[in-house]
């Protein structure tokens, strides 16, 4: 017998196979805390969804209340690494502001499960964000992002003084979260398809109107 028929198979490593197993879960359960909050959603439905074993969940995320949390991180992250990816400090004030704007918009529609878990936590008073420095500490850095654009706005002369960058943040958020959060009430109510194709692109117009309107000279 040779050598090369003794020689054992070389086994992959299992830190991929376990980061593997750990995306699958968070995918499944993001779709799941999505579609169903946190009291609805089960662990059985998301292991299942998963592919993983059910103490696999447990094993690497504790309980369910610590699996939604890593949940809300990873969406909270993925929005905040998105808008660092915008450059807008290469931008001409306006149309970094515009393009911010815009893209918090295009962003809630191509992620709805997004606006979702926002509920879905609000309805939990921010316990679970509340334990994150994480998604603290990128949330100071979306701040400190648009408060550097309105200085750089004012010393061009195109912004007005006085903007607080936070309230500025939530009003962008605010004109475009309303809006799809609340479709299919407000489809009723005004008596249009706020999802048309038309209402979409004249909704953004507006938004962009509105937050330009309120920080420009």
């Amino acid at each position: 017998m040779t050598s090369e028929q003794t020689e054992k198979p070389v086994r992959k490593p299992r830190i991929r196979d376990a980061e593997a197993t750990k995306a699958r879960i968070l995918d499944a359960a993001k779709k799941e805390f999505a579609k169903n909050g946190l009291g609805g959603a089960r662990v059985d439905d998301i292991a299942e969804k998963a592919k993983a074993n059910k103490r696999m969940i447990y094993h690497y995320f504790e309980s369910k209340e610590g699996l939604f949390q890593t949940v809300l991180e990873e969406v909270y992250l993925d929005i905040r690494s998105a808008e660092q990816k915008l450059h807008l400090e290469d931008l001409d004030p306006k149309a970094a502001l515009e393009k911010l704007v815009r893209f918090t918009w295009e962003y809630y529609l191509k992620n709805p499960e997004f606006l979702t878990l926002v509920n879905s936590e609000n309805l939990h008073r921010g316990k679970h964000l509340k334990k994150s420095e994480i998604v603290k500490a990128s949330s100071r850095k979306l701040v400190s992002m648009v408060d550097t654009l309105l200085e750089r706005g004012i010393r061009e002369g195109v912004f007005r003084e006085g903007v607080d960058p936070v309230q500025l943040n939530i009003t962008i958020a605010a004109v475009n979260y309303y809006y799809l959060t609340n479709r299919f009430t407000g489809s009723i109510i005004y008596d249009r398809d706020l999802m048309a194709k038309d209402a979409l692109e004249g909704r953004i117009h507006f938004n962009i109107e509105t937050i330009m309107r309120l920080v420009c000279r």
